[in-house]
């Protein structure tokens, strides 16, 4: 089959005319560097919350997947490399914006924050703490680069880039399906303090949620019970991996192997975040 891209984690193929094949693999990248070591199942993890989430806000927005079903997948598709971390999807039109949503204050936005005051061109109100929540989610879109750092672009220029009413859309649907599905996730122990969403149009012309939805990969994960004003948090996230790099002085021009241990806790931190979530046992 034609693949369609190549991503830092996800393999694309062209089923037929309209629909997809979307390949989650094992491969996890940090600082926009793909690393020399794979995490166990994590491309199954992914998969699992996204179907998960999918169905959780159909009733808010329909979504690209046709079947996540093994016996349902083009015949090339069935053998065992592919279960588990594979659905079936429509082709969409996409619309070339990440739609990053923030409920809470940290990251690049706490950096912002700290400097003027704003955090993509937002005024925030005074004497917000690190990792605070915010009076309100804040849609905070950014450009879907190719290769390289997506950059924070403003609702303005969202609206010029797609259209004022496209801009008015995807805004109100990302911040719909945030609240949704932070408010479920507070339920389960888990704080969402940011994710990023992308949308697509159909054959006719509706909009449709497409890629991933709030997974460890795109999305910031907090443990509730750990939970703190005024400093930065555990997580169930990639964050966890990108503090050791940090602290180790990984070098991205000269990647090096990271070790067992490691990716072990890496791997945990996803389970824990998809049972928690789903309240299944990964098996």
């Amino acid at each position: 089959m034609k693949k369609i891209s190549s991503g830092k984690v996800r393999e694309i193929y062209e089923a037929d005319e309209n629909s997809l094949m979307m390949v989650v693999s094992d491969r996890i990248s940090a600082f926009d560097v793909i690393l020399p070591s794979m995490v166990e199942d994590k491309g199954k993890i992914l998969n699992k919350i996204s179907e998960f989430w999918f169905d959780f806000v159909k009733d808010i927005i329909p979504n690209h997947i046709i079947t996540t079903k093994f016996e349902e997948f083009p015949e090339e598709f069935r053998t065992e490399e592919f279960r588990g971390r594979s659905m079936l999807v429509k082709k969409l039109k996409m619309i070339p914006v990440e739609c990053v949503v923030r409920g809470y204050i940290t990251g690049s936005g706490w950096k912002s924050y700290q400097a003027n005051g704003t955090v993509c061109g937002i005024k925030l109100p005074e004497g917000l703490k690190e990792s605070e929540k915010l009076p309100e989610p804040i849609f905070t879109p950014t450009t879907k680069a190719a290769e390289g750092h997506d950059m924070p672009i403003s609702f303005e220029e969202t609206a010029e880039l797609i259209g004022r009413d496209l801009a008015e859309k995807i805004k109100a649907k990302t911040i719909e399906i945030y609240t949704k599905c932070a408010d479920y996730a507070r339920s389960k122990g888990i704080i969402i303090a940011d994710t990023k969403f992308e949308f697509g149009l159909d054959e006719n012309g509706e909009l449709v949620l497409a890629d991933e939805v709030l997974t460890p990969d795109s999305s910031r994960f907090w443990p509730e019970d750990d939970y703190e004003v005024g400093r930065s948090q555990k997580s169930f996230d990639k964050q966890y991996l990108r503090d050791w790099l940090k602290a180790n002085n990984w070098d991205a021009d000269h990647p090096t192997p990271i070790p067992a241990d490691v990716i072990a806790t890496t791997r945990a931190k996803y389970v824990g975040a998809y049972e928690r979530l789903t309240g299944k046992k990964f098996e």
